[in-house]
């Protein structure tokens, strides 16, 4: 018996609730972003949380740098509809009043927040409050101790932070933990979770910190989380990308996707192109893709440039369109239904596919 890929077999984890999503245990894996405005401006905070509410995002995290900011969580609350963690660095004070202020999680570095009387007072609001807490080791923000030892941000090193900082929480009888191993190596980062999987039972955040342009950083993210994912590996993502944070939830969800983790949205199938096709392909492509972004239904749609070869390559989809000469064949499920003008291959394709999600 041959021993094909199939869908991943989830590493069994604890299960945290940031409100009313849940990460890990036998909760799907969930898609995040953050936000990239200043925190305590809420009215643009907000717009963008919203966009990405529409594009899928499922936890949204912001940055609190400061005072202002914290303060502003509990009006930036009253407007969205999904979890919100705070981001603190360094400032005992920002992480309680967050969480005050209504915060869902919270993200923190039990290292960098100073002694351990300053970590039990948070660590008593967030019980208090039931508000888990992420533990973010990051290869640019290392121990100084623990580069010494290990020369550079191996994932010896990150793993070995990580429990440095787990048993600091547990110590303080808290359990409420999610963890993430980032870098911006991707092999770096594979390996830090592969190695601290086998040592925790905690829900892991996945990530591939400063991945650089959606270009680049796509691609990076794609190979470290998908192989980690097929490993059974991540309980929640973020595709970190120099840009505009609604790609980084659609690249999320496509990756998600790929691996048949997530079936809601488009799945989009759409060939290269060669000297056969002779229609627009690309701009048709582009457009179908634009006009669907927003979609939650599972639906498979092909757009193929070849009517010879297009409806059989593209058996599996739902509906379709492939080229000829100036017009293009509509099919659904490999079977041809008409054919329509190119300049009408767009429209005509939509009106189809409303039919099938009514």
């Amino acid at each position: 018996m041959r021993d094909f890929f199939t869908t991943p077999s989830r590493r069994k984890t604890k299960k945290v609730i940031l409100r009313d999503v849940a990460v890990g245990g036998d909760a799907p894996v969930s898609v995040q972003s953050m936000t990239n405005t200043k925190t305590y401006d809420v009215k643009s905070t907000v717009n963008q949380i919203l966009h990405l509410e529409e594009a899928g995002c499922e936890i949204i995290r912001v940055a609190v740098p400061d005072m202002d900011s914290a303060l502003a969580i509990s009006e930036i609350k009253k407007q969205i509809h999904i979890p919100l963690v705070a981001d603190v660095h360094f400032d005992y004070r920002l992480a309680i009043e967050s969480m005050k202020q209504g915060a869902d999680g919270l993200r923190i570095n039990p290292g960098n927040i100073g002694s351990k009387d300053r970590i039990k007072k948070i660590v008593d609001v967030a019980l208090e409050r039931k508000i888990p807490i992420r533990i973010g080791v990051n290869s640019g923000s290392l121990e100084k101790d623990l580069l010494s030892k290990y020369g550079k941000p191996v994932p010896e090193a990150l793993v070995e932070s990580a429990l440095r900082h787990v048993e600091i929480l547990e110590d303080m009888n808290f359990s409420d933990i999610v963890i993430s191993l980032k870098s911006s190596d991707v092999l770096t980062t594979v390996n830090s979770y592969k190695l601290l999987a086998e040592k925790v039972d905690y829900p892991f955040h996945l990530g591939i910190t400063e991945a650089g342009s959606i270009f680049s950083g796509t691609i990076k993210s794609s190979v470290g989380l998908g192989i980690l994912l097929y490993l059974g590996i991540g309980d929640t993502i973020r595709v970190s990308l120099t840009g505009d944070p609604v790609d980084e939830v659609k690249v999320g969800y496509e990756i998600l996707k790929s691996l048949k983790l997530k079936n809601n949205g488009i799945d989009l199938i759409s060939c290269p192109t060669c000297g056969r096709c002779e229609i627009n392909l690309i701009n048709i492509a582009r457009e179908v893709e634009e006009r669907l972004k927003n979609i939650r239904k599972p639906l498979k749609v092909a757009v193929m440039g070849c009517a010879v070869n297009g409806p059989g390559e593209a058996r599996e989809a739902d509906i379709g369109i492939a080229g000829g000469k100036k017009k293009v064949a509509l099919f659904k499920k490999g079977e041809i239904i008409k054919s329509v003008p190119e300049e009408r291959a767009v429209v005509e394709l939509m009106e189809e596919i409303r039919k099938l999600i009514n």
